[in-house]
């Protein structure tokens, strides 16, 4: 298939202008990336947005893969000397790999099965006759098929050995299978049960043990939990319609007449059905459902994701950092505004050593000697301890004291990125470290962690692994890019997400940068070793220099729009910065003179519109976040209360919230608004800060029931 044919079949499909698809997909084959193509190909696309891209991009890949197989079949049923102008026009004009197989299931090489023995012996000319369902005399042509060398030694061993054959021809009809397909889609039922003696063992699987509804209404993660209750040994699972109701509408299809022979093909239908359909259409079913399962759940997690990285930062402030404990102590470091460590000790403020003055001192004399800004509290255990603890220390200055959500953060310490930053340096430290910066920038410390350690999510361990790493690394890209990027500063963990740069020149403008000192220019980028022009086109636009030569290399206008910028300042007799600066020059700009055969009026509206607030960020402003002074442990709950929290994850079936007790609450979905929701997202957001009510307390298993609804 030609990109036109391509483009042609995803337009339809996606109900777009073939045009727009088409300019998308040459960008893409091109090597372009998507937060590229989205930013700064606005003309070329029809200003179509990231997700509208990445759509195009796996239709593609699809058609494809469709195509690939296709040839494939054909070439192997040609090689057979099988194939005829009515199946070639079948497999040509077939739209999905499902219809591709279904018709290659007839000339696929198979192991040894009942019809193929059959076949082996003989038997296949007789169930054609049965097959066709004519007025024969059936007795008297199967008797001639008895044959004791071929193991044929009765009536009865002639009439089975036919009957299978007849039932993988049922089988392997593509019209029958679709037909199958169709109804174990709309009917069928999962039906769970619990293993012999597994009750005690399995407990947590427990509303699976006797649990039957119909699949095409299993919420996502009931799918996935009841999967992984089979996969562990719990629970036994099946998938099948009402086995009657299936026969039938087979028998519409197999039986032509009431004789002899169509007894013999209505017992090969129920054969066809039990024996090799509604196991095949079992297995079918499962990956079909988990496969919409998985993606139901990565989108989740992904969209959990996107909100955890584009977290308000703080910004470049002195942090004191604590990674807080009981036994082992606490560790603090010392941060400068760009996250540099500067000192780094251990405290033991609570049991059982309870230095409680030596601690207070320390912290005290750090925050006047670093100049400290921000304490930031890892929020795990001892956290709402040592945080309550640090609020009545008096410093010399105004302090914000931040509990941070220290997910992932053990994760980072023993990773080899951490180990590179911080190889003289234990795992405390190296925690303690993350923490402080994660206040500092969310997004630029989160993204040196593996986006499943982050803890948000749900089943993310049960999912396709393959599916779940790419999107998730696509969430990672869009956020960075979004975002923007100090090319001073940045990690290389960071730096390896922008556009067109990835980790091998991320480590070469890292290593460029140690050697020559800071980058003055976008254009100094071009000496990095590797960094082509084609590298420089996708990436410049979200690299950023604060306080360069060039105003406009600390803004989103790429280096290609420069020559535009500089016209419209010579236009207003002014420079670049006046432009930046004074909001009454840019008023006076008519964007339609600039427009081109290459620039149109959404790039002209995008450089206006960072000219008027460049390098901004686009992150909304951080706001910190206090928990109820008087609980601190599940047992300061009581029912009724009202408390505040921050929600921590969103899953399908509700949101958990942090209310400072060590264990986040749930919020079941249909305790989230006054309003029926069909989707948490809608409701709230990770990091939202939430007023809930204390509706259940489950002491023993650490379970708190919570409410939106006040």
């Amino acid at each position: 298939m030609t990109i036109t044919n391509y483009a042609r079949s995803i337009a339809k499909a996606l109900g777009l202008p073939e045009k727009q698809v088409s300019n998308t997909l040459e960008l893409l084959d091109s090597g372009a990336t998507i937060p590229f193509i989205a930013r700064y190909r606005k003309e070329a696309t029809g200003t179509l947005d990231e997700v509208q891209i990445t759509q195009i991009r796996d239709m593609k890949e699809r058609l494809v893969e469709i195509d690939k197989r296709r040839a494939s079949i054909i070439d192997s049923i040609e090689e057979q000397g099988k194939m005829n102008a009515e199946l070639k026009k079948k497999l040509e004009n077939a739209n999905s790999l499902t219809e591709l197989e279904d018709l290659y299931l007839p000339f696929k090489p198979k192991r040894k099965t009942k019809a193929s023995i059959a076949i082996e012996k003989g038997l296949e000319p007789l169930a054609i006759v049965i097959y066709d369902q004519s007025p024969v005399d059936l007795k008297k042509i199967a008797l001639s098929y008895i044959d004791k060398e071929k193991g044929l030694n009765t009536l009865d061993e002639v009439l089975q050995g036919a009957r299978d054959i007849v039932a993988e021809w049922i089988s392997e009809n593509s019209q029958i299978r679709e037909t199958m397909r169709n109804l174990f889609i709309k009917e069928a039922f999962i039906t769970s049960k619990v293993k012999r003696d597994k009750k005690e063992s399995g407990s947590k699987y427990e509303i699976y043990f006797d649990a039957s509804e119909k699949l095409n209404r299993v919420p996502s993660h009931r799918l996935l939990a009841m999967l992984r209750g089979e996969e562990e040994g719990f629970l036994s699972l099946s998938i099948k319609p009402d086995s009657e109701r299936a026969i039938r509408m087979l028998e519409k299809f197999t039986l032509k007449d009431r004789n002899t022979c169509s007894y013999q093909v209505k017992v090969a239908t129920a054969d066809a059905y039990q024996r090799l359909l509604q196991p095949q259409m079992e297995t079918e079913m499962r990956k079909h459902f988990k496969a919409l399962a998985d993606d139901n759940a990565i989108e989740v997690f992904s969209t959990n994701l996107r909100q955890l990285l584009m977290a308000s930062p703080l910004g470049q402030k002195r942090i004191l950092a604590i990674d807080p404990g009981f036994r082992t102590g606490c560790k603090v470091v010392a941060l400068n505004e760009q996250g540099k460590l500067l000192n780094h000790t251990a405290i033991y403020p609570h049991p059982p050593q309870q230095e409680y003055k030596n601690a207070s001192e320390t912290i005290k004399s750090w925050v006047s000697e670093y100049q400290i800004e921000a304490i930031a509290i890892g929020n795990g255990t001892a956290g709402r301890e040592t945080e309550h603890f640090v609020k009545y220390i008096p410093f010399d200055r105004k302090v914000e004291i931040v509990l941070v959500n220290e997910s992932g953060a053990s994760v980072y310490s023993a990773s080899e990125v951490a180990r590179e930053e911080f190889g003289d340096y234990d795992l405390t430290v190296r925690g303690a470290v993350s923490i402080g910066r994660r206040l500092m920038d969310p997004l630029a410390e989160l993204v040196k962690i593996d986006p499943k350690s982050i803890g948000v999510g749900q089943y993310q361990h049960d999912v396709n692994q393959t599916k779940l790493q790419k999107k998730l690394g696509e969430v990672v890209e869009s956020c960075v890019n979004f975002v923007g990027v100090e090319l001073n500063t940045a990690s290389k963990e960071l730096l390896s997400y922008i556009s067109g740069v990835g980790n091998v020149l991320a480590k070469n403008i890292v290593e460029y940068r140690n050697k020559n000192g800071a980058f003055k220019s976008r254009e100094e980028l071009k000496k990095v070793p590797r960094f082509g022009e084609k590298a420089f086109e996708q990436a410049a636009g979200f690299l950023r220099i604060h306080n360069a030569q060039n105003p406009l290399d600390s803004s989103a206008v790429h280096p290609e729009s420069y020559h535009i910028v500089e016209k419209m300042a010579i236009d207003q007799h002014c420079h670049i910065a006046d432009l930046m600066q004074q909001e009454e020059l840019r008023k006076q700009i008519d964007l339609k003179k600039y427009i081109s055969a290459k620039v149109g009026m959404p790039t002209l509206q995008d450089i206006m519109q960072e000219l008027a607030k460049p390098g901004r960020d686009p992150r909304t402003q951080f706001e910190n976040f206090e928990f109820n002074e008087n609980i601190h442990t599940i047992n300061d709950l009581t029912i009724g209360m009202v408390v505040p929290g921050i929600v921590t994850n969103i899953t399908n079936f509700g949101c958990f919230v942090d209310i400072g007790v060590h264990q986040d609450g749930l919020v079941h979905i249909s305790r989230l608004a006054n309003k029926y929701v069909t989707n948490p997202n809608d409701v709230v957001k990770l990091r939202q800060k939430v007023m809930v009510k204390v509706e259940e307390i489950d002491i023993p298993r650490k379970r708190i029931s919570l409410s939106m609804v006040l």
